[in-house]
């Protein structure tokens, strides 16, 4: 299909928006979702029964697609799967930008009828070059424009991360997750049965898309796979791709048929192909947020060397323990730094051999963090620093004195803007989870990686480094 880039950008950026068939058995669930959109929005229902309650939300509806005044960009179908040929055939009519629908009951069932009725849509959006979202998906979330397939998801500011998702559910999981880790995102799209447009289509419009500098994408099977390895190098050649594979097990690829009807590739061809385009593997939702966050606040790196900064003995055995697991390296730093170190460091109870058992040191004079990092920062030994922020002997202090806690978040921002390596943090929430809630957030809309815990860190550290690292040797 020709320039579907650029007709994916009317779509997903919508000035007017109709949706047909919404009902108040659904709470008018789309109409409601659609309530921050910026465009005008229509409503398209014929059941008398139906109209009131549509123009009590003071949505303006009519009888057919073709009776709106203007020129749509995008159709949202939310009507039975049998009325939904008709429905595309308005769209043809109406030459609207494209369909995002909703209706499912498809090829995903197995079913004669709804292989045949998503044959006929198929063959009538393909005849007349429509473009069509899905069938059998949640559709399109962009919030700077306030199209949601949520009510839940955040509207009014853009960013720049943009996530492509083969099923509806992990769209909205993503976003509002990403949303509760401070990342902001883009556009969202979910592409369920995708007998238009395949993933390969939406990754060349995010590669394009000057908005996104970080694209993620959960994708269960693709219908042209030399193209998607073609445009999934060619994205990760310009910006991290994050692609998350649903079904990995052979009982997982069988799911996968009746959830999206798609064809389960191997999981070694997966690794393979993502592994040779050069783009960032992640198995699950928590290590496909965790890659985000990581890809869009920690500096690149290519080095494996990790200092490591613990707040008790304990936690530094387990904090090395994790990242030595991951296949990075906590080593021994230079003489040179050794001999800095032992001009301050408070030894009683404390070590500073790397992993650095700190608490001691920092917790009666916070400078001492800052020469930490001025040390970790200029030893030739380390590649990159990780920082235990411990909600045992932190959380509760902050909680009473959240000045202290300002404080603190700039002498993390100024060390991570002044270092060239990579920075991350982990604040596991432990007994404090309600003030770990609280305090996550202010770390991170200072621009700070924070991890959930030492596994996941060191997990999500050494991906990046191993992505870093395939970008810069093939240059």
């Amino acid at each position: 299909m020709e320039n579907v880039v650029s007709r994916l950008e009317r779509v997903l950026n919508p000035r007017t928006l109709a949706v047909v068939g919404d009902k108040q058995a659904s709470g008018y669930m789309w109409l409601k979702n659609m309530k921050p959109f910026t465009g005008t929005l229509y409503s398209v229902q014929i059941d008398p029964k139906e109209i009131p309650g549509i123009e009590a939300l003071g949505v303006t509806n009519v009888k057919s697609l073709l009776d709106i005044p203007e020129d749509v960009d995008l159709v949202v179908c939310a009507v039975p799967r049998n009325v939904a040929p008709y429905v595309v055939a308005d769209c043809v009519k109406k030459q609207v930008g494209g369909v995002a629908m909703f209706t499912s009951g498809f090829a995903e069932t197995g079913e004669e009828l709804g292989v045949k009725l998503q044959e006929a849509i198929t063959q009538t959006a393909r005849e007349n070059d429509l473009l069509i979202v899905g069938p059998n998906c949640m559709g399109i979330y962009n919030p700077r424009v306030g199209v949601r397939f949520s009510n839940e998801q955040p509207a009014g500011e853009a960013g720049n991360v943009g996530f492509i998702s083969q099923s509806g559910t992990h769209g909205i999981n993503v976003s509002l997750l990403a949303a509760a880790n401070g990342l902001k995102l883009s556009k969202v799209v979910s592409i369920g049965n995708s007998i238009v447009l395949d993933a390969s289509d939406y990754l060349e419009y995010f590669t394009a898309d000057p908005e996104t500098e970080v694209i993620g994408l959960y994708v269960e099977g693709v219908k042209d796979g030399r193209r998607f390895f073609r445009t999934l190098k060619a994205a990760a050649a310009r910006k991290p791709v994050v692609v998350w594979k649903g079904g990995r097990t052979a009982a997982g690829a069988r799911a996968t048929q009746s959830h999206t009807a798609s064809l389960a590739t191997g999981q070694r061809i997966w690794d393979a192909l993502v592994a040779q385009a050069g783009a960032v593997p992640a198995q699950n939702l928590d290590e496909t947020v965790d890659l985000l966050q990581m890809l869009r606040r920690a500096k690149p790196g290519t080095g494996t060397r990790v200092g490591l900064m613990a707040m008790t003995g304990g936690q530094s055995v387990v904090l090395t323990d994790a990242f030595e697991s991951a296949g990075l390296e906590v080593p021994l730093m230079s003489e040179t730094s050794y001999a800095e170190l032992a001009t301050f460091f408070n030894v009683i109870g404390g070590s500073y051999r790397n992993p650095f058992d700190m608490g001691g040191t920092i917790g009666g004079d916070q400078e001492n963090l800052d020469r930490l990092f001025r040390i970790l920062d200029a030893d030739p030994n380390i590649d990159a620093i990780a920082m235990e922020i411990s909600a045992t002997f932190m959380s509760r202090r902050w909680a009473n004195h959240p000045e202290q806690l300002e404080e603190f978040i700039q002498r993390l921002a100024r060390h991570r803007d002044a270092s060239t390596k990579p920075f991350l943090t982990i604040m596991h929430p432990g007994h404090a989870e309600i003030e770990v809630a609280n305090q996550r957030p202010r770390l991170q809309a200072a621009g700070l990686p924070v991890l959930p815990s030492f596994d996941r860190a060191a997990k999500a550290l050494r991906l990046c480094v191993d992505y870093h690292t395939f970008r810069a040797e093939i240059g």
